[in-house]
């Protein structure tokens, strides 16, 4: 039996799945109160928190823009697509290959918490 391989996700596409998330919660919350127009109050509850979603999720996705540009371009070695790596270790956007520019890193187990602050500062401690 094989073993299970697990399937890494790309930061910024974790982000704007997030935003994305976000869009339709609000257009939920707002259908949610439409339904609910008879109690006034209640149905402009939902409608603000509907709006603040949408809103937040417009944040979200500007702010998810303009760190994608400030991100290293690579080509994936496995995919040979271009891909764009956000911290020390990545995913492929497409192939959801493990990726790292750090030297150090290479060769070790695919973990996000070497994009932590926490983990530089240990890693710097025990030096």
């Amino acid at each position: 039996m094989a073993e299970p391989q697990l399937v890494y996700s790309s930061k910024i596409n974790k982000i704007r799945s997030f935003a994305l998330i976000l869009v339709f919660a609000g257009i939920g919350l707002m259908y949610i109160g439409l339904i609910l127009k008879k109690i006034e109050w209640l149905m402009l509850t939902f409608f603000i928190l509907g709006i603040i979603s949408v809103v937040l999720s417009t944040v979200v996705y500007f702010w998810i823009g303009m760190l994608s540009t400030k991100t290293i371009a690579i080509i994936c070695p496995t995919c040979e697509k271009p891909t764009k790596m956000l911290g020390r270790v990545d995913a492929c956007m497409h192939c959801k290959q493990p990726l790292t520019l750090d030297k150090e890193l290479e060769g070790k187990e695919f973990d996000e918490k070497y994009n932590s602050r926490k983990y530089k500062r240990e890693l710097k401690n025990k030096q």
